[in-house]
């Protein structure tokens, strides 16, 4: 699905129809200058929840709320104008029962202009799955390491070894079953991610899965150098742009103290100059 091919956004039908085809990608987003940077290379841009860890110093993903991810997806969406976007549904606001998950995806398609929600989970979640989309709700869904599950899972650990395999497999041939257009596939063996990818209707999306996934995505500011709390051996570093700010910033500093800045060139004369 090539940004340069396309003429208008993608629709989740457009994303579950790129199964097998050219590789999908795909980045978070959370402020508007960032998802002008990306809208002409991702096929659909995802507003993480993992935007309370990077951008609020959150300990984990458990804390966002829906008001931070409708504040943070109706600022992704003014700089978007290609890509479609995808909003994640915050913990504590789908698992309680279907009624619930429907009233908070519609809240944030609605405030937000989002095309789709992604909920994680996978059998457990496959009946709201199958309510949202009877509803008119597009769902992504996520398996393998969910963050909002990390207490369960004890912490963020690779997930469908030891045995574990089968369960995953159930998972993913239920979000697809369920009417899921894609699924994305954290942190697993590589050979379990092709495996799902084989055997399921539905694209998957990896990010520490497999290179044989239908479509990759990963934290923008993980791939940019600009979170650099922890790093995951999946992220692939394609810049370090927090390093180049912190210098930048130094340098501003030591001109300030130095009284280097501002220098004539950026202060204002008492009369404004003449036109030619």
């Amino acid at each position: 699905m090539s940004a340069t091919a396309r003429k208008s956004a993608p629709m989740p039908d457009d994303i579950r129809a790129a199964k097998g085809g050219t590789p999908i990608v795909s980045l978070t987003a959370y402020t508007t200058p960032m998802a002008q940077l990306m809208d002409a290379h991702c096929d659909f841009v995802l507003v993480g929840d993992s935007v309370g860890m990077v951008l609020h110093g959150l300990p984990s993903t458990l804390g966002v709320s829906m008001e931070m991810m409708i504040l943070h997806g109706a600022a992704v969406a003014r700089g978007l104008s290609r890509a479609m976007m995808v909003i994640d549904m915050p913990f504590g606001s789908y698992e309680e029962n279907p009624g619930q998950a429907f009233a908070n995806a519609a809240r944030l398609m609605r405030e937000t202009g989002a095309a789709a929600v992604k909920l994680e989970g996978g059998v457990h979640m496959a009946e709201t799955i199958g309510f949202l989309t009877a509803r008119g709700v597009p769902v992504m869904a996520h398996i393998g390491l969910t963050p909002q599950s990390i207490n369960t899972l004890g912490g963020y650990k690779v997930q469908g070894r030891e045995g574990q395999a089968e369960v995953l497999l159930h998972d993913a041939r239920a979000v697809s079953e369920a009417g899921a257009f894609a699924v994305v596939l954290e942190k697993i063996p590589a050979s379990l991610a092709d495996r799902i990818t084989a055997e399921i209707a539905i694209p998957t999306i990896g990010i520490g899965a497999s290179k044989g996934c239908d479509g990759q995505i990963l934290v923008v500011d993980d791939m940019l150098g600009l979170f650099t709390a922890f790093k995951s051996k999946f992220v692939k570093r394609y810049a370090e742009l927090g390093e180049a700010a912190e210098a930048a910033i130094e340098a501003y500093a030591s001109d300030v103290r130095a009284r280097k800045f501002p220098a004539a060139d950026h202060v204002f004369a008492d009369q404004a100059p003449k036109k030619a």
